[in-house]
Order: C-alpha cells, then sequence, then structure tokens
C-alpha cells in the first residue's frame, strides 16, 4: 500500500502527469466557484427573504434588529461557504476525477506495467456516474457531520472516515473495473475490503490539505491502479486475455 502511495506521488511531477494536473486542478476550482457561489446567493435570498418576512409579522419597530440579525446572517453565510468549500472537497474531487481516471490510469500502466495487457477505458457515461454517486453521498455525509462540527467537533472524525471509505470505494472500483466486469470488481474491493479503506486513509489525508488537495483525482487513481495490480497478483499476460476474451461479449455491470 504504501509503494503504491510513493509510486502515485513520484508519477505526479512527471510531464505526462502535469497536463492532466492542470486540467484537474482547473475543473475543481471551477466546480468550487459555481457551487459557493451558487451555495451563497440562495442563502442571501433566503436570509433575506426571511427578514422580510419576520418584520412584516413583527411589525415597523424591528427593523433596526432585524437588519443586525439579516447582517450577522449573511456573514455567517459566507464564512459558511468558505468553511463548506473545504469541506466538501472529497465531493468535488469524486465528481472531477471521474472526467480523468482513464487518462490517469492510462499513463500509470504504460509507465510501470508496459508488459502487461492495458485495461479497458470505462465508458464516460459510467465514470460520471460513480463520480455524481460518490459526490452526492460525500454531501449528504457532510449535511449529516454539520451538527456534530458545530456542538462536538466529533464531525471532523465522521468526515475524515466517510472520505476514505468513499474515494477508496470509487477510485478502486474505476480502476478495477478496467480488467473486470462491474460485478467482479466491486466484489474483488469487498474482499479486500481491510486494505482498501487502509490506503483510503491516504486519500482521505491527501484530501484534507488545501491546495495540494485539487490533485487528489491524480493521487487516488494512480495508487488504487497500483493496488488492484498487487493485489490481482500480477495476473501473467495469458490468463488476463483469457478473461478479456471470456467477457469480451458481456456487458459491463452485469
Amino acid at each position: 500500500m504504501f509503494d503504491a502511495a510513493f509510486k502515485a506521488l513520484n508519477q505526479m511531477f512527471s510531464p505526462p502527469f502535469r497536463s492532466v494536473l492542470i486540467k484537474s486542478m482547473l475543473l475543481a476550482l471551477l466546480a468550487i466557484i459555481l457551487l459557493g457561489v451558487g451555495l451563497y446567493k440562495f442563502l442571501d435570498w433566503l436570509t433575506i427573504s426571511g427578514g422580510l418576512w419576520a418584520e412584516g409579522a413583527l411589525g415597523p419597530k424591528s427593523h433596526t434588529p432585524l437588519s443586525w440579525v439579516i447582517w450577522f446572517a449573511s456573514i455567517a453565510s459566507a464564512l459558511g461557504i468558505v468553511v463548506g468549500g473545504i469541506f466538501l472537497m472529497p465531493a468535488v474531487t469524486a465528481f472531477v476525477g471521474s472526467f480523468f481516471v482513464d487518462e490517469i490510469a492510462d499513463l500509470v500502466e504504460r509507465t510501470y506495467y508496459p508488459a502487461d495487457p492495458p485495461g479497458q477505458a470505462l465508458p464516460l457515461d459510467r465514470s460520471i456516474f460513480e463520480g455524481m454517486k460518490t459526490a452526492l453521498v460525500a454531501v449528504l455525509i457532510y449535511l449529516i457531520a454539520l451538527p456534530f462540527i458545530l456542538f462536538a467537533g466529533f464531525g471532523f472524525v465522521i468526515l475524515f472516515i466517510a472520505a476514505a471509505y468513499l474515494l477508496s470505494r470509487e477510485y478502486f472500483d474505476l480502476a478495477a473495473m478496467r480488467f473486470r466486469p462491474t460485478a467482479e470488481a466491486k466484489a474483488f474491493r469487498k474482499a479486500n475490503r481491510g486494505i482498501v479503506f487502509t490506503a483510503g486513509l491516504l486519500i482521505a489525508a491527501f484530501v484534507s490539505i488545501p491546495i495540494v488537495n485539487l490533485a487528489t483525482p491524480l493521487f487516488g487513481m494512480a495508487m488504487m491502479v497500483h493496488l488492484h495490480k498487487k493485489l490481482s497478483g500480477r495476473l501473467p499476460s495469458q490468463i488476463n486475455l483469457a478473461r478479456n476474451g471470456a467477457d469480451a461479449g458481456r456487458p459491463r455491470g452485469v
């Protein structure tokens, strides 16, 4: 596992990875900005609308205290968007990574496993579906953990463990599905859930570092490609070819 992480980190500085890194970071930044602006506009509208409703219900004398409340609420909303953007990075990187997983995996396989049969590129809609599913679950977990962050601090632990589980699950499945049908890939991940989750802790640590976490899709996918190869025992080429031939007529997901 640590060898896989070291190889992933080492390759991130190679010239071919830089172009993917730039595209991934720009898309992640765009997603964060759009998400932040959208949430801020919604919360700002909610605050103003709530203030107008409260003033209408309480009368004109409540205008001054309510204006202070709205002002504080607007500041809290802005701060909440900034903090939320940090904690929602697992969701953002999960979605962004779905666009580049095959490009990353191809680079890793060509560099470290040139003698092995290359993996089959996943259909883009399948990759995006997996990324969106993980992102939505991550947002849901963030909303559940938010009260614990505000009142107990335990939410940070919940978010860290959730990020480790979700991101390890997504990237390992995507790496495995390049060589296995979907059902087999998921079963293989479940059979190795302990080491896959432990590897996910490294991804969760990576995604918790500001700015650096924009490169999470590269690190996570590259590491899981190595981990899948190791857990598969680097199957001999002829076995892989036989499997590919047997599965050629079977649609993915069956």
